[in-house]
């Protein structure tokens, strides 16, 4: 496998800042004239910076030092970077404020399940497409829209879980998710401990079925949970404690599971025995989506910086500097294949069913307990 080459300041991301995953008055006039970008300097007459909202830690302190600053040079806006919680919690504090009129952050990093949550209560502003010119490099799965057509998020970054081995244990790298259920790797086993965040059913579908359109219904629904129940003797750890699983990882004493891509890149760029593998099948891709709160009064701004964000070479530098995997299609990138690959795949990634973590999370969830975590 190809080595992975990290950037050094990744060197001293901590396994809390990995968590980043769970897994984001009326605007103001433009003055004439237009910087070197193309954007409308906006600066002028803005009454506050746009506060912009971003998972804690590590990944904010990144977009302090190596995005927000860029963006505002371009454009003049300053931005006020918001540390926002993961889940779901953000998803309340802002339903809670766009109630009062308020909102804690202009634009928002938000999950895909959370945006979905977010439409029961039009809390997202509708975008326009007219003023975000650079959404036409932005793929397709990043594109999140409201069931009746309105553009209502965009692509910020996007994070692979993939299949990670140790490699003092298994010379020879895994082509395919299906080793999760070879009987020879009884007890040998970390996986993800949440229906609605290991991503277990898709990953089983797609081995499987080719597909995860067998998950369209109950029936087919129980026919992947009966399959995935076959591996449960090879696991030794169901895991909620990434730190837990990624120690056992690297002693062997676990030497098999799935994980975050980059931060098994991490580790092996530290000269630990981790090898982090795309399977033919694809690694799942997760990802976080800017939505702009319906109580932001700094629609323009936000419109700008969005289409900032899906420019191929911002993009570029997030996956240099944050360590995240672009949302917009190799060609159009300036990163070497070592930087690629310390981030993403051109293999076809495992797109998970949101959808169904929406519609039915408490159903698949009470499954999930009988069937694979009892």
């Amino acid at each position: 496998m190809t080595e992975l080459k990290q950037p050094n300041c990744k060197k001293y991301q901590t396994i809390e800042d990995s968590r980043r995953r769970k897994f984001l008055a009326a605007s103001a006039t433009a003055v004439a004239g237009i910087s070197l970008s193309g954007f409308p300097m906006l600066s002028l007459g803005q009454s506050r910076p746009l506060k912009v909202g971003a998972y804690g830690g590590y990944f904010k302190d990144s977009f302090d030092q190596f995005i927000f600053p860029e963006f505002t040079k371009e454009t003049g806006i300053e931005v006020e970077s918001i540390a926002e919680p993961t889940g779901e919690a953000w998803l309340a504090q802002l339903n809670a404020a766009a109630s009062a009129g308020q909102a804690p952050a202009d634009v928002s990093m938000i999950a895909q399940v959370p945006m979905l949550k977010g439409q029961k209560t039009e809390l997202w502003m509708p975008l326009d497409e007219g003023k975000l010119p650079n959404l036409a490099n932005v793929s397709p799965n990043f594109v999140h829209r409201y069931p009746d057509g309105r553009l209502d998020g965009v692509g910020a970054v996007a994070w692979y879980i993939t299949l990670v081995t140790n490699t003092d244990v298994y010379s020879q790298e895994p082509e395919s998710w299906d080793e999760l259920w070879n009987p020879a790797n009884k007890d040998r086993l970390g996986l993800l401990a949440l229906v609605t965040n290991s991503f277990l059913l898709e990953i089983t579908s797609t081995t499987y079925y080719g597909t995860t359109d067998i998950l369209n219904d109950e029936a087919g629904q129980l026919e992947v949970f009966g399959k995935l129940a076959e591996l449960k003797d090879n696991v030794a750890l169901w895991y909620r404690d990434e730190a837990q699983f990624e120690q056992a990882l690297k002693s062997g004493e676990i030497p098999m599971g799935q994980y975050y891509h980059d931060v098994a890149g991490l580790a092996a760029a530290d000269g630990f025995p981790v090898r982090t593998t795309f399977p033919r099948e694809g690694g799942v891709s997760d990802s976080g989506l800017w939505a702009v709160s319906k109580a932001s009064k700094m629609a323009e701004q936000a419109h700008v910086f969005i289409d900032y964000m899906c420019r191929p070479d911002v993009q570029s530098s997030l996956s240099r500097n944050v360590g995240t995997a672009p949302t917009v299609p190799r060609s159009m990138l300036d990163l070497t294949d070592d930087e690629f690959a310390s981030v993403a795949s051109e293999i076809a990634p495992i797109v998970p069913r949101y959808d169904l973590y929406d519609q039915k999370e408490e159903w698949l969830s009470q499954k999930w307990s009988e069937l694979i975590a009892s």
